[in-house]
């Protein structure tokens, strides 16, 4: 189980001793090698960079025969097919290449002074069509290759299972998540990971975000069943890994989702709470504590569900495998009102907000708020009073390569000044709120695609990645400033923050 990281004593304590200091990626947002490896498709191999600040698409051939387009997560229509088209750059094609830079890349991350990393085991590497079609064994030994690797350099990983990647086989053979039989698929391809990695990972995360679908898309009942049956997988794989290994622990990772009331009328109050409760608790709650809030029907019915019929397995289920930690992501904050307002909405993650004045946006409209890190922080220690883990705190930004005495350089001040502010507030919230976190993962410690818009533009990285929306580039690797400020960082165990 998770050896918690003790408190220094003494008026020079910051963090913890052991505290896991990193950064995290994911499988389908860097590998690129989408059909290298013995690896099926995944959907977003068939979606393009979004235009703005949407939402990428997904291409397909329409039953007709014409070409169409559809958001992430929607299934195809009946009679419609995956397709790719000459004219959309498919930025996870290639990605940033770490499917064949990995050692270059952990080498950055060991000069950084990471001890640890967080990436996805992608499940279209190990059971590309399904447990029928068998383990892909070159897919399992690249992952060793890597955590190995991650091991001998100094870090600890802390490896996801499931972030939004299943086969494409899955989609097309039980249709998605409302299908129990995926339940199965997952637990067995959890399994294969807890025991061929067994000796190199020992925290792992089952599903990342696992709230998204909810808040992606509220007004679809089916997404409700589809988050029950994650849960209920998620418990399966804490068993199965518990089994395997009593020393694994296992965690819940959920998207963030700290927001205020815009006034302080108690409308707005009532009404914010409920947010949080729906779009982050609802999800929480019940991975951490085993069983599903007092109010669920109501955020049940609030995504159109009319009865929802749980059987005593899956409460059983539920109960037994209770996850040993819980992960989060963090990147901004939002604001709920019930009041008619003028002032102009404002992107988040995975959801909009009102403007808060108090605030500062990011290029992408996120508001920037690291005193409300703190307070989120506290909010999450208290009420689940188990291990925290942060694996996602970053900021997207338009980075530009400039070229000093022949030697490339990126001044990225707004990405040091982002992550400098969360960092204090992350060590306030240990040293003065008690607050018990074991380890801190920025995301996208190098160039990646992003997640919500598909593009290689939105940059988080300490490590500038030559690569554009459209595919040009060499995927050439420069330091920006922000790597040896983060290295300083470490270093320092969080004091050196200048």
């Amino acid at each position: 189980m998770l050896l918690l990281a003790k408190r220094r004593e003494g008026p020079a304590m910051a963090f913890p001793s052991k505290f896991l200091w990193g950064g995290s990626i994911s499988a389908a947002q860097i590998e690129g090698g989408w059909n290298e490896g013995g690896k099926s498709p995944v959907q977003i191999d068939y979606a393009g960079p979004a235009e703005g600040i949407g939402f990428r698409p997904v291409y397909y051939r329409a039953a007709d025969g014409s070409k169409a387009v559809m958001r992430q997560f929607d299934r195809l229509p009946e009679g419609a097919r995956y397709e790719l088209f000459d004219d959309v750059a498919y930025t996870n094609h290639e990605a940033s290449d770490f499917y064949h830079r990995w050692r270059e890349d952990l080498d950055l991350f060991a000069e950084m002074g990471f001890t640890t990393f967080n990436t996805t085991v992608s499940w279209a590497r190990i059971y590309p069509h399904g447990v029928a079609g068998g383990v892909n064994q070159e897919g399992v030994e690249f992952y060793r290759q890597v955590f190995s690797y991650a091991r001998e350099l100094g870090m600890d990983p802390v490896i996801t299972l499931y972030k939004y990647d299943e086969p494409t086989y899955i989609e097309l053979t039980y249709g998605g998540w409302d299908n129990r039989a995926v339940i199965d698929e997952f637990v067995a391809f959890a399994t294969t990971c807890f025991r061929e990695y067994r000796g190199l990972v020992d925290k792992w995360l089952t599903f990342n975000e696992v709230n998204v679908i909810l808040i992606f898309d509220p007004d679809n009942p089916l997404r409700v069943t589809e988050v029950h049956n994650q849960m209920v997988a998620s418990a399966k794989s804490v068993l199965a890994a518990h089994a395997i290994d009593p020393s694994i622990s296992v965690g819940a990772m959920v998207a963030g989702q700290c927001s205020y009331p815009y006034t302080c009328d108690p409308a707005d109050v009532l009404a914010n709470e409920q947010a949080i409760q729906d779009r982050f608790f609802y999800c929480a709650d019940t991975m951490v504590r085993g069983r599903y809030p007092s109010w669920a029907d109501r955020t049940r019915a609030a995504h159109g569900v009319k009865d929802f019929a749980m059987s005593d397995e899956d409460a059983a289920t539920l109960a037994a495998g209770k996850v040993d930690f819980l992960a989060f992501s963090y990147y901004s904050s939002a604001i709920v009102t019930t009041h008619e307002l003028d002032t102009d909405e404002v992107a988040g993650n995975l959801s909009t907000s009102v403007r808060n004045p108090y605030l500062k946006a990011s290029e992408w409209g996120w508001q920037m708020d690291a005193t409300g890190y703190r307070y989120w922080l506290g909010r999450l220690n208290d009420r689940y009073d188990v291990p925290l883990f942060d694996v996602e705190n970053g900021l997207g930004a338009l980075d530009e390569v400039v070229v000093e005495d022949g030697v490339e350089h990126v001044h990225d001040p707004y990405r040091i000044g982002y992550l400098r502010d969360h960092i204090k507030n992350l060590r306030a919230a240990i040293d003065e709120d008690g607050v018990d976190i074991f380890g801190y993962t920025t995301w996208g410690p190098i160039d990646l695609v992003a997640f919500t818009t598909g593009q290689m533009k939105k940059r988080y990285g300490f490590i500038y990645v030559d690569r554009n929306d459209d595919g040009t580039g060499d995927l050439h690797r420069v330091r920006k400033d922000s790597f040896w400020w983060y290295a300083r960082a470490i270093a320092s165990d969080g004091r050196d923050l200048g």
